[in-house]
């Protein structure tokens, strides 16, 4: 096949730009990852860490312990769109929409009822709640953002409600739950530079202040 000299120069135009969102693309999630780990850890202060990197320029998995108030372990999975890749970076606009941070808290006390809040419409394929026919169920508003509320008892819901309530942007917040069978308090947001500690800060609140008291552990 016979190049001709307007393909090739739109070759080499494309080449230049991709060269150049892979350095800028690298750079800032590198920045991010980087930001959010040392906001993190200045709230949770764990006593031991481990890391585990995803793999290219997309986020890493933290695991650290804490053992200390109502908090055994704090771990978070940090993904990123690949900004470095002009090709996928779309692509990944329409699949996975924005950054996500996955928190999961392992509280010492016991979590004994489950309870969810998940952003309507955020999933599209609703996630396997493995107690779903057995709880109740309800639609909530947040901050303009309507909920379907999945829940044993509601004062449990209307705590995770208040948390929510309580956040900087409670939007950025697709699903939150209570589960017992694995003693986990989850979140699953859109993480959020400007608010990420404060965030984090009242979550880490929730879990040593009110998942001590009798409505969740007893």
């Amino acid at each position: 096949m016979e190049l001709t000299s307007g393909l090739l120069l739109a070759i080499m135009v494309l080449a230049a730009i991709s060269s150049i969102q892979f350095y800028k693309g690298r750079k800032l999630n590198l920045q991010l990852m980087e930001f959010y780990l040392r906001s993190i850890e200045e709230v949770v202060k764990p006593e031991d860490k481990d890391y585990v990197w995803l793999g290219g320029y997309i986020g890493f998995r933290a695991n650290y312990k804490i053992n200390r108030d109502n908090i055994r372990k704090f771990e978070y999975t940090l993904t990123l769109l690949p900004r470095h890749s002009i090709l996928y970076f779309p692509i990944s606009l329409v699949t996975s929409r924005h950054d996500k941070l996955y928190i999961v808290v392992r509280p010492f006390a016991q979590i004994k009822r489950e309870a969810h809040l998940i952003q309507k419409g955020y999933y599209r394929l609703k996630p396997g709640i493995e107690n779903e026919p057995l709880l109740q169920k309800e639609e909530v508003e947040i901050a303009g953002k309507k909920y379907e509320a999945l829940f044993e008892k509601r004062r449990d819901m209307e705590n995770l409600k208040a948390l929510l309530e309580n956040l900087p942007n409670p939007k950025d917040i697709k699903h939150i739950a209570l589960t017992p069978k694995t003693n986990v308090f989850y979140v699953q947001m859109k993480p959020d530079p400007d608010t990420i500690k404060e965030t984090v800060e009242k979550i880490v609140r929730f879990a040593n202040e009110k998942l001590k008291e009798s409505p969740f552990s007893s």
